[in-house]
């Protein structure tokens, strides 16, 4: 299983430098985990930059995965992530969802390197 971190789903919707090395996740479906915090960051960014429907395309893409929401489980576990490893909330949010399905986080956010089962890649740029 994988989560994608919304900085990895940007660099991919963005063809960025790193989205081949990110699209190997995002495009095994079937194994795909998408928190709603996702959705919630990467529709914001898009909707931002592009437009509402350029937004929506993206959210369509992200809603192939299984949307998970943020339950009364995860919320507590993202909790004591957050504090324990000095986590901002929404990163905690999908290191708890990773953790809750025994996946793989993929992301280009330095707030995660280091940690087990993590997949880090520089953002260039």
């Amino acid at each position: 299983m994988n989560v994608v971190d919304s900085s990895a789903w940007l660099e991919y919707f963005a063809n960025g430098p790193n989205a081949s090395y990110f699209a190997r996740s995002i495009e095994k479906t079937e194994e795909l985990v998408v928190p709603t915090i996702s959705l919630y960051e990467v529709f914001k960014r898009i909707l931002q930059q592009r437009d509402e429907d350029s937004a929506l395309q993206v959210i369509a893409v992200m809603q192939q995965g299984r949307i998970v929401d943020l339950d009364p489980s995860l919320a507590l576990t993202a909790a004591r992530l957050s504090l324990d490893l000095k986590l901002p909330m929404a990163d905690s949010i999908m290191l708890a969802t990773a953790r809750a399905f025994d996946a793989v986080l993929w992301t280009q956010d330095v707030d995660f390197k280091g940690l087990p089962r993590v997949r880090y890649r520089k953002a260039t740029g």
